[in-house]
């Protein structure tokens, strides 16, 4: 057990929603997670969130509420704001935890101390691994899967996210509908779940905020009819526990590969198995044919859609409990920290870092690999 009782640490959150989120916000829940264990772990922990977020420790929040609660809040303004505040306070700690993407990786490279760790969440465009190039002589990187990795960047190891599972409600029975959870977006696969909805004749229940409008009215809005295919909105806390809980199975049936995806453990934790995308992170997270299934495209989805209640749901929660815990995420930073605290300095490119960073980075593509086709006029078999 490593002990950093006594240290100093900021820990930088999304704003894009309160720490803890009511509802979707991954990257705000396992800041938050990551904060409040660390101080249960004994370390001096002051979280940067939003002022609406709910933290046992020191809290220091510039921005009101929640930059997606708040559609007059600017994100550049704010964001800017926010990210200032661990950096003009650096004497402060020992060490900074970033969640918020690559701009503080800006800031930091107008510091030398403390050590600052990177959690990466995911590379949303190509451009952006410019900052993590530029900002690898300042930050240590952890990734969030073995799959979501760039091989220019250097990491200090792999935490996967962990989940609290007594948050979640073990359901030893198995429901009667699909599920989709997360956000509108073409890579988050929601027209693939409503296509193995209507080939197998199983309803499914769509919770998701909104995102990519113009993709939610053309390939999403048309197959909603309230009763087969049924759209819940965003839900929130007992709501969302129940919707996952009740599931027959999570369609994680992404379109790119998944950089962890936090629905699939937390559905997992409520018992309930997870269909999903054989690509990115999921074979490290679903254990095939024990809590869910792997698929390689849209028909073995449907094929798997009717073994899903043969799937042992205990099995699912022990999963989350033995490999996904909040407890294990935390162990897994402190060691990170260990080594950042160790080091002081990240180590300098090697060889072959230096070489997979192209300088025509602005025209590599993103990887999307659509599985299967959009659903069209789809009926009910």
């Amino acid at each position: 057990m490593i002990d950093l009782r006594g240290l100093r640490l900021g820990v930088l959150a999304a704003i894009s929603r309160p720490c803890p989120p009511p509802g979707y916000g991954p990257w705000e829940q396992v800041a938050f997670d990551v904060a409040e264990g660390m101080r249960r772990r004994g370390l001096d922990v002051t979280l940067f969130a939003t002022a609406n977020s709910h933290f046992d420790g020191r809290l220091i929040g510039v921005v009101p509420e929640g930059l997606n609660e708040d559609p007059a809040l600017k994100d550049d303004v704010w964001s800017a704001l926010h990210i200032a505040q661990p950096f003009a306070r650096a004497h402060e700690f020992d060490l900074i935890h970033n969640h918020f993407d690559w701009k503080p990786l800006t800031y930091a490279l107008a510091t030398t101390s403390p050590p600052l760790l990177t959690t990466v969440h995911g590379f949303s465009s190509p451009q952006i691994l410019a900052a993590y190039y530029a900002g690898a002589r300042r930050s240590f990187f952890t990734s969030i899967s073995d799959a979501d990795r760039d091989p220019g960047l250097e990491y200090l190891s792999t935490v996967y996210n962990g989940v609290n599972a007594c948050d979640f409600t073990f359901r030893e029975k198995a429901g009667e509908y699909l599920c989709f959870l997360g956000r509108f977006h073409p890579e988050k696969g929601a027209h693939l779940a409503i296509e193995i909805a209507k080939r197998t004749g199983v309803p499914l229940k769509i919770a998701a905020i909104p995102q990519d409008e113009v993709y939610f009215h053309e390939e999403v809005e048309p197959h909603i009819d309230g009763d087969r295919v049924q759209f819940l909105g965003a839900v929130e806390r007992q709501a969302r526990d129940e919707l996952l809980g009740n599931a027959l199975a999570l369609v994680h049936m992404t379109t790119r590969p998944e950089r962890f995806g936090l629905t699939t453990i937390e559905a997992m934790a409520c018992g309930t198995p997870v269909l999903a995308a054989r690509m990115g992170s999921m074979p490290e997270i679903i254990v095939d044919g024990v809590t869910g299934f792997l698929c390689n495209n849209v028909d073995d989805a449907v094929t798997r859609v009717a073994q899903l209640s043969q799937v042992d749901r205990r099995a699912c929660r022990r999963h989350v409990e033995e490999a996904f815990s909040v407890e294990r995420m935390i162990d897994g930073y402190l060691a990170a920290y260990t080594r950042a605290l160790n080091l002081r300095v990240p180590p300098p490119p090697t060889p072959e870092q230096r070489s997979a960073r192209r300088h025509d980075w602005w025209d590599r593509p993103m990887a999307y690999t659509e599985i299967g086709p959009k659903p069209k006029n789809l009926e009910f078999a």
